[in-house]
């Protein structure tokens, strides 16, 4: 095991190691408060669902605006300064939110919080494309997400002890872990933006935010941004809509929600990597729909299990779904992206998280609020279905270009062409 470990590190250049710890630094912060914010905003200013839905939509309405206008300044100014930026203000802000007492005052604050928080987002994933070669950026992917899910065994089995006590523990910690996050990369880790062209002019900003217009008519990135809009609507209820449920529908408490989110991580940990390098050889928009499919049923029987191992059992279904869809769908927008214009095409490929995590829990919360709360799964996995479609669609419509073809494909082409 210790032999292969030695094999794969070398496989990488040392700077991606080095986002890698700092990447799993950062994670435990996020994730012992991220999986109990709507329990922390239902139980501190006593409101429904609904009201905490429509909230953190305006979050990631308006985190869409800033991601855009980050993807632009990502690709003029560089990667390091935006991440910097977004590491210090989400220490402040997250203290903001942790000592808020009217609940009337949060809808300012997520306005501004939503705007300058996202301005960094698009900058991570463009110095990880960056860094990697494009046939190693699948693989490497699939490792920030082991790395990423043992921060998710840490971050919310403490959080889950922590909000039984004061849930402002959750917000006081994550804002210290972001100070530790901004002073390592400070002094560590160099701008990894490739350098222009000697005879290259500069562009203006406002040149550079035009460029959007190029990523918006690329017909093929669109159709996977939407493809993946449909799917990540139902993904993201287990991170905000299903505490919630577990708590009101099956008196599961925030330590039980807490385990389950830790079996999934523990999961990826066991089994990314190896399944990673089973699948990369793959047509990635098949893996897309294959993975979806885990989804379709595991959201889908959220509605219809009622005992804790059953809801564990669940959790397991659709993180092996999680594991084949997130570092394909992440190495296919690395692909689809010229270098020159990554911020931007990773700016773009953010509404398939921002668009679901502006309506999704506004939707969701209505129906908890108003209907049978099992409809909320049982959509859930008609809408998976839809997704695995669309994906085949794009399959069948694309799967044959190069760039979007197998492994193995790809060398029999290069045979019958030297034969």
């Amino acid at each position: 095991m210790f032999t292969r470990f030695n094999k794969t590190y070398h496989e990488f250049p040392r700077l991606f190691w080095v986002v890698v710890a700092i990447r799993f630094i950062d994670g435990i912060g996020g994730t012992l408060l991220f999986p109990f914010f709507a329990l922390y905003i239902t139980q501190k200013f006593n409101v429904g669902m609904t009201q905490a839905g429509i909230l953190l939509g305006m979050s990631s309405l308006f985190g869409l605006v800033g991601s855009m206008f980050g993807g632009a300044l990502t690709d003029k100014f560089g990667r390091k300064q935006l991440i910097l930026f977004g590491l210090i203000f989400s220490a402040v802000s997250t203290l903001g939110f942790g000592l808020v007492n009217d609940f009337n005052i949060l809808y300012p604050l997520v306005i501004v919080v939503g705007l300058l928080s996202s301005i960094s987002h698009p900058a991570h994933e463009a110095m990880i494309a960056d860094i990697l070669p494009e046939k190693k950026r699948q693989e490497g992917f699939g490792i920030l997400r082991v790395v990423a899910n043992f921060s998710w065994i840490i971050g919310p089995t403490i959080g889950g002890f922590l909000a039984s006590i004061n849930f402002f523990y959750l917000f006081l910690i994550d804002s210290i872990i972001s100070c530790i996050v901004a002073v390592i990369i400070y002094r560590i880790i160099p701008e990894t933006k490739p350098a222009a062209h000697a005879l290259e002019k500069a562009e203006s900003f406002l040149k550079t935010m035009a460029g959007y217009r190029f990523v918006l008519r690329d017909t093929a990135f669109v159709s996977f941004i939407i493809a993946n809009i449909i799917m990540l609507l139902v993904y993201q209820q287990m991170y905000g809509s299903l505490s919630v449920y577990l708590r009101d529908n099956h008196g599961i408490n925030p330590q039980g929600y807490g385990f389950l989110m830790t079996t999934s991580a523990i999961t990826v940990v066991l089994f990314q990597f190896w399944l990673t390098r089973q699948i990369k050889h793959l047509p990635p928009f098949l893996m897309m729909a294959f993975g979806t499919i885990f989804y379709m049923i595991g959201f889908a029987l959220f509605g219809i299990v009622t005992t804790f191992i059953l809801f564990a059992l669940n959790i397991v279904i659709i993180t092996i779904g999680e594991m084949i869809i997130m570092p394909t769908s992440q190495a296919l927008v690395a692909g689809f992206a010229p270098a020159e214009m990554r911020g931007r095409y990773m700016a773009v490929a953010g509404l398939s998280w921002a668009i679901p995590s502006t309506i999704g829990p506004g939707a969701a919360g209505y129906i908890l609020d108003n209907y049978n709360p099992n409809l909320l799964w049982y959509i859930g996995g008609a809408l998976c279905g839809v997704s695995v479609l669309a994906y085949y669609a794009l399959h069948l419509h694309l799967g044959t270009r190069k760039e979007f073809a197998s492994t193995k494909e790809q060398t029999m082409s290069l045979q019958a062409t030297t034969d």
